[in-house]
């Protein structure tokens, strides 16, 4: 209530269904929207026109996932007007718009049950069950608590970039604990043999203790050097 007079505030739909004549604004507010406006209408007093503006380096990292052969897919509560105009602005071919915050969890179950493995981005609370269904959960930094929470991974900065990075480091690090294990695998496939005295028959070989000593600190001091080398990593 304001004063005597009651006031709703809501969404095109709504505003419909309680003005004797929502025409005129529901015009206004396609036209808002077609600018990327998220619109508020109200049923008798006027509109409210929200804009959230699209950081500089969304682009940037859309375009990144797409080249590294990402499908991106805007999943959004908004309206289809609105929602084209920021997915233009944003090279992003596929949205799906006016979805409820369950909704977003159900169109991720149905990827995954397509055989896709999905991640997900949000930083709102109507995004956190579609973050704990995804396969990977990314939430922004700046974003709420429950968003946080129910990922797996937290952007500090909220800045998409930090996506594609994340992910050459993660096949980095893939790839170093494979060199690990190939490292230590062959220092004992190749020592325990010999200091056991499988060369002795043959060449009267036989590997000394503190060799066989040295051999192993060798073994574990090139594994973790071969880690170290994940600093230089460009990310």
């Amino acid at each position: 209530m304001l004063g005597e007079r009651r006031v709703s505030l809501g969404n095109a739909a709504f505003a419909a269904s309680v003005a004797a004549d929502a025409g005129a604004f529901l015009t206004r507010a396609e036209a808002m929207r077609s600018e990327g406006e998220t619109v508020v209408n109200g049923a008798v007093a006027g509109m409210i026109g929200v804009a959230d503006p699209v950081k500089e380096t969304s682009a940037e990292a859309i375009r990144e996932l797409q080249h590294e052969g990402m499908r991106v897919v805007m999943l959004t509560g908004d309206a289809k007007a609105t929602v084209a105009a920021v997915a233009k602005k944003l090279g992003i071919d596929t949205f799906i718009k006016d979805v409820l915050p369950d909704q977003k969890a159900a169109t991720i179950k149905r990827l995954q049950t397509e055989g896709r493995s999905v991640a997900m981005a949000g930083d709102g609370v109507n995004d956190a069950p579609a973050l704990a269904q995804a396969d990977v959960g990314i939430a922004m930094g700046t974003g709420t608590d429950v968003a946080m929470k129910s990922a797996g991974v937290t952007l500090v900065k909220g800045d998409l970039r930090g996506i594609a990075r994340a992910r050459r480091l993660s096949r980095a690090t893939i790839q170093n604990v494979k060199q690990g294990l190939f490292l230590a695998f062959a220092y004992n496939t190749l020592g325990v043999p010999i200091a056991a005295g499988i060369l002795y028959p043959w060449f009267g070989i036989l590997l000394s203790p503190m060799l066989a000593a040295a051999a192993m600190s060798l073994s574990s001091v090139s594994v973790i050097g071969n880690a170290l080398r994940l600093r230089r990593t460009v990310l």
